[in-house]
């Protein structure tokens, strides 16, 4: 059996660890309203880690539990890495305020069990149903922590024909609608430049995460939370949906211009793009007395926005020719007290250069533990009295897991160190047969593939972990299978001719050993 726990995979010295262990992400502030609340992250890439990221940023303590040697996939999604390190900057933008732990979740279910006790909510993005062969299911769960709130987060949601598909941001957003209303309009759809897709889900899910949290405070309630990327897709396609829903219009590629406001696009200048949004008719009179063109907005063709959207195509070619005469900096000296929105397409050198970029102090800079000093964009949102903030760089892989077994969960090095080169003593598999008189359960030592297995036919019910008191040789016990929670009681019930009659057991199960990927 692999090991359930692995070494740190890390160059980093004592004394760097010294000095983020000082500003860990368990220093937080009272005025951090999630302060107190442990989360455990099972996601990767970008819709998980950025829901877990925001819950971080409010003080919740994250613990992002790895695949050994492997990690979240998204660190080596690169050039660019990090420099004295294997991970990429990709991975940087959605795991800081977290630690790292590497658990095998195949062999490291107690190890889980453990962490999820001291839990309250848990985070994953899993396929659904790939998480029970392991026990970690919301339905495993809660038995052990009838209060956690439990998130999964997949592509398309755990009903449906594709439930069991993986999923992507560019494929929702394919599927979803999105692709296809965005790019040139006598051009081919485009993907938009970041994972908006997952950005929104990941958003809605830390959304639904603290209206559980607040369910539970006045209940006691745990909850299961199922949120998706199709479905945040479709929802996100807001009127351009609901105009389709309630007209049955097809939408169109517009490029940057507005399907229901004009002028409302990107304009090409001397020096590159400036981007105008009119939205009334009294803005579009503006516009055009600061364009040195004030009888444009009085030509009956163009009066309202009704009229100059039927006559879309003769103002844009007027208007165009006007914007090309300047430079993004001339036009923006002219706007500059305009009463309607307008600024620059901006290059990403010039978005961070920009004065009111730097005026909102949105960089951040924090010492990584390999790299060294490394800048990430903080929380975009700020309150006038709780804190919302950057306090430690991503982790690298396990950096923490020594740290978290021994503090949160009590473990002493010996157990440490033993789960780390052996994993737990090994148990034997047993096939659970069900006797003709249904009065006893036979074991035998016989291990069984329930996936490959017949189950129509089959006699088995379940797997069992063999007790370690058991004889080697087949015999009888009355022993409750621990996929069968309750059928003594219910034996003890059907007996007093409360039951239905028949066999108790549910039949075999669907749990295997099967590899996570």
């Amino acid at each position: 059996m692999a090991s359930q726990l692995h070494p740190v995979e890390s160059t980093t010295t004592t004394q760097t660890i010294e000095q983020e262990e000082q500003t860990d992400s368990t220093d937080i502030a009272l005025s951090h309203p999630l302060k107190g609340i442990r989360v455990l992250d099972l996601t990767r890439i970008i819709a998980g880690p950025f829901c877990t990221m925001i819950l971080g940023d409010l003080g919740a303590d994250i613990i992002k539990v790895e695949k050994p040697k492997v990690g979240d996939e998204s660190r080596k999604w690169g050039p660019p890495f990090l420099p004295n390190s294997t991970d990429s900057v990709y991975f940087l933008a959605s795991n800081r305020n977290k630690k790292s732990i590497c658990v095998d979740l195949k062999s490291g279910v107690s190890v889980m069990h453990d962490l999820v006790r001291k839990s309250d909510i848990l985070v994953e993005n899993y396929v659904p149903g790939k998480l029970k062969k392991f026990a970690l299911d919301y339905e495993s769960l809660k038995k052990i922590n009838p209060s956690l709130i439990y998130c999964s987060i997949t592509g398309y949601g755990p009903v449906g024909p594709y439930a069991n598909r993986p999923g992507y941001d560019v494929i929702a957003a394919s599927v979803g609608g999105l692709m296809d209303i965005t790019g040139p309009e006598d051009g081919a759809p485009c993907k938009v430049g970041v994972a908006m897709t997952d950005l929104a889900t990941g958003l809605y899910a830390h959304g639904a995460i603290l209206a559980a949290l607040i369910h539970r405070n006045a209940t006691g309630e745990g909850q299961k939370i199922d949120a998706n990327l199709l479905s945040t897709q479709v929802a996100s396609l807001i009127n351009i949906g609901s105009s389709y829903l309630n007209s049955g219009k097809e939408a169109k590629r517009w490029g940057t211009a507005h399907e229901s406001i004009v002028p409302y696009e990107a304009f090409k200048t001397s020096s590159g793009y400036l981007t105008v949004g009119t939205g009334s008719d009294s803005q579009f009179e503006s516009l055009c007395k600061l364009l040195n063109i004030p009888h444009v907005s009085q030509d009956p063709k163009y009066l309202t926005n009704k009229d100059r959207v039927a006559n879309r195509k003769s103002l844009i070619t007027l208007l165009s020719k006007e914007f090309v005469k300047k430079s993004n900096k001339e036009w923006m000296n002219i706007f500059k007290d305009a009463p309607f929105p307008v600024g620059p397409i901006n290059s990403l050198r010039e978005v961070f250069n920009d004065p009111h970029v730097k005026a909102i102090d949105i960089v951040k800079t924090i010492e990584h533990s390999q790299a060294g000093p490394v800048k990430v964009v903080g929380p975009p949102v700020l309150y006038s009295t709780i804190k919302n903030d950057v306090r430690t760089a991503p982790p690298s892989l396990g950096q923490h897991t020594d740290d978290v077994l021994k503090k949160l969960l009590g473990y002493s090095e010996e157990k440490i160190l033993n789960l780390k080169s052996t994993g737990e003593p090994p148990v034997l598999r047993l096939r659970l047969k069900k006797p003709k008189n249904d009065k006893k359960v036979q074991w035998t030592t016989e291990t069984v593939d329930n996936e490959g297995m017949d189950k129509k036919k089959s006699k088995c019910c379940c797997i069992y972990v063999k007790p370690r008191t058991f004889g080697e040789s087949s015999s009888e016990s009355e022993d409750e299978c621990e996929n069968c929670f309750g059928h003594v009681e219910l034996k003890r019930k059907n007996k007093e001719g409360h039951g239905a009659g028949g066999s108790d057991h549910p039949g075999p199960s669907n749990e295997n050993s099967g590899s996570n990927s």
